[in-house]
């Protein structure tokens, strides 16, 4: 595969199942109950080929948002397909939950530990980069902590057999294997551009960020903090696309090692199964992306 092609190809699971996307179109499939593989396509908006998709630091922003959006309505379409018809999430109820959940994160690895680190500071009385490396070091600790810790659910814990999938699959395709279960799972779990990477990296840049606040007021600093928060996303992103534009460079597969080793809690072997649906998922976003190419 082209180097200059690498970062085209992107993943995610979802509940029983495996979000494809590319350059040009986005494929679902999923496991339905009566253990049949179903798959849903897409084009991708025209958000990924305008000059904003292009623009260093600007594209961060843009296309992370458009993946949570395109992420969050992948999660609902496999959901529904576990539900009852009169239980389906759609519409508003989809653009709720995003907000909700992007509200919980937040407060959980933002709010919470800039909260945590500015009254341990003052109760030890201590200077102000040590009060914001403290909360650096806490925000790392939840994250870390929030991922295990979700690990031991049941439908967590295939939700991560299909990331496992998913990797595997996108490894083996660039590794230009063979896409069958037997080939595929032979591939490792971990993928230099998951989304695990860029959390990671937004909390690390956080750390480095923040501390270099020097002294500030609670309320003034979570103010600063919440605005810094796409800019954080914007070098998250161009560090992960840097990186893996160069990994043929034994700097940056050191350098990565944290963002691999994240993985490994957010990843599991996956079964026969899980593969055939994220390679269905694959094959079927090649398809498209073939089809929109010719026509």
């Amino acid at each position: 595969m082209a180097n200059d092609a690498i970062p085209t190809y992107g993943g995610q699971a979802v509940i029983e199942g495996v979000m494809m996307r590319g350059a040009q179109a986005v494929a679902i499939a999923m496991r339905s109950p009566d253990d049949t593989i179903e798959l849903h396509t897409e084009k991708l908006g025209r958000v990924y080929q305008s000059k904003a998709a292009k623009t260093p630091f600007l594209r961060g922003v843009v296309l992370l948002w458009d993946a949570l959006v395109l992420g969050m309505r992948a999660l609902t379409i496999s959901a529904n397909m576990q539900v009852d018809e009169d239980e389906e999430l759609e519409g508003w109820g989809l653009y709720l939950t995003l907000a909700i959940s992007l509200g919980i994160g937040v407060g959980l690895f933002f709010l919470i530990p800039a909260t945590a680190g500015h009254f341990i500071g003052e109760t030890l009385g201590i200077e102000a980069w040590a009060g914001n490396l403290i909360e650096g070091i806490i925000r790392l600790g939840i994250l870390i902590g929030y991922i295990w810790g979700i690990g031991f659910m049941d439908d967590i814990q295939r939700v991560y057999g299909y990331h496992g999938a998913e990797h595997k699959t996108i490894n083996a395709f660039e590794g230009g294997a063979e896409l069958t279960p037997t080939e595929v799972g032979k591939y490792p779990l971990e993928h230099p551009r998951c989304g695990t990477a860029f959390l990671l990296t937004v909390v690390v840049f956080s750390i480095v960020f923040f501390t270099l606040l020097g002294p500030m007021a609670l309320l003034p600093r979570l103010g600063v903090q919440l605005l810094l928060i796409p800019v954080l996303a914007s070098f998250a992103y161009e560090f992960i696309r840097w990186t893996a534009r160069h990994l043929d460079s034994p700097f940056v597969r050191w350098i990565i090692q944290p963002n691999l080793a994240l993985q490994r809690l957010t990843t599991r072997e996956p079964d026969e199964g899980m593969l055939e649906v994220a390679i269905a998922a694959f094959k079927e976003m090649k398809r498209m992306e073939e089809l929109t190419e010719t026509g």
